[in-house]
């Protein structure tokens, strides 16, 4: 569990406050800083995922004696003094050469890290690219090829999905306009052979986006790297602490929107309202009036009233029997001829 501080007088309780928790916190900074020894590529390298980050950086430019796994009080010291959740430490030895090690704090305390050895012979920098760069504080698409990154089991991909989003993100937006989409990170996951094994993989690459015309009305798009390329092989990896990461993951109250009841949203991203009314009288529902839904005589009357009319026959002055004539009969009478 996290250390809880006590203030001593109001100085240190006006400093607490503003260390505090907010319901909706700053960008997440990151804090860029070398060991006693490193390499060019690394040095170079750590500008170029710097001037992608920009503007919410802090740059170290001396060497600092530190040893991530062994002893982190070092960087919890530093992301608590330059209010950096997010480290990237650059090193390198025979053992482990060109790497990059990236750390996550929370309230000053260690997170997460882990590990990330930088292939020297597929490694590019901005400045080999001729390609035109990004404008400072453009956010990013970020994308994920594979299935590795969302395992439910979790494993070091998964990690490397939550490092590299939060290392990314940039600031809050409630509004994206198509101009501002100018670049994108896509990061694949993937597997080599190395000494006799298999090493987990991970490649990162740049991509800008250009918007051309097309003769209609959406624009045809392109894309063109434009650095750094990295591959990485992971390492070691330290996790989470189980009442860091919940402490991590609470949320303020009030933040959230409360759901509305009896209203969904389908797989489309439409909205779906289910409305619940009372008992209805249909006996005294108003309907449309129609001449085909007029009340008629029931034909067993009709019937009944045919057969109480006997059947009348006319007898003519001439002693013959004629039948009564029907409604839409003619009573015709020849005149009879002499002989």
């Amino acid at each position: 569990m996290l250390r809880e501080i006590k203030p001593k007088n109001a100085r240190s309780a006006r400093a607490l406050a503003k260390r505090a928790p907010l319901p909706t916190e700053n960008p997440k900074a990151a804090l860029f800083l070398r060991g006693t020894s490193s390499s060019s590529l690394i040095t170079s390298l750590m500008k170029d995922l710097n001037a992608l980050k920009r503007p919410f950086t802090v740059v170290f430019t001396k060497k600092n004696p530190v040893h991530p796994f062994e002893d982190a009080s070092s960087l919890e010291f530093f992301s608590q003094k330059n209010d950096a959740s997010l480290l990237c430490f650059g090193s390198h030895s025979k053992k482990r050469p060109h790497c990059l090690t990236f750390v996550r704090c929370f309230g000053g305390n260690l997170l997460d890290m882990i590990e990330c050895v930088v292939q020297e012979e597929t490694a590019r920098t901005l400045s080999q690219f001729g390609s035109a760069k990004c404008r400072v504080g453009v956010k990013p698409l970020v994308s994920f090829s594979g299935t590795q990154f969302d395992d439910p089991a979790g494993g070091n991909f998964t990690l490397v999905k939550s490092m590299f989003l939060d290392f990314f993100r940039g600031g809050e937006a409630k509004e994206v306009d198509v101009e501002g989409l100018q670049w994108m990170i896509n990061f694949a996951a993937g597997e080599e052979e190395w000494d006799g094994g298999k090493r987990e993989m991970v490649y990162m690459r740049c991509w800008r986006l250009l918007t051309k015309r097309s003769g209609q009305k959406l624009p045809r798009v392109e894309v063109e790297e434009m650095g750094p390329r990295i591959d990485f092989k992971l390492g070691r990896v330290r996790t989470a602490d189980e009442g860091i990461m919940k402490e991590a993951l609470k949320k303020a109250k009030g933040v959230e929107a409360k759901p509305k009841k009896n209203m969904e949203t389908d797989m489309v991203g439409d909205k779906v309202g289910r409305i619940h009314l009372g008992k209805q009288d249909l006996d005294n529902l108003q309907s449309r009036k129609m001449k085909g839904l007029k009340r008629r005589r029931d034909p067993e009357d009709q019937e009944d009233e045919d057969r109480s009319e006997p059947d009348l026959d006319l007898i003519s002055d001439d002693g013959e029997v004629h039948a009564e004539p029907q409604e839409d009969e003619v009573d015709v009478k020849r005149p009879r001829l002499k002989s």
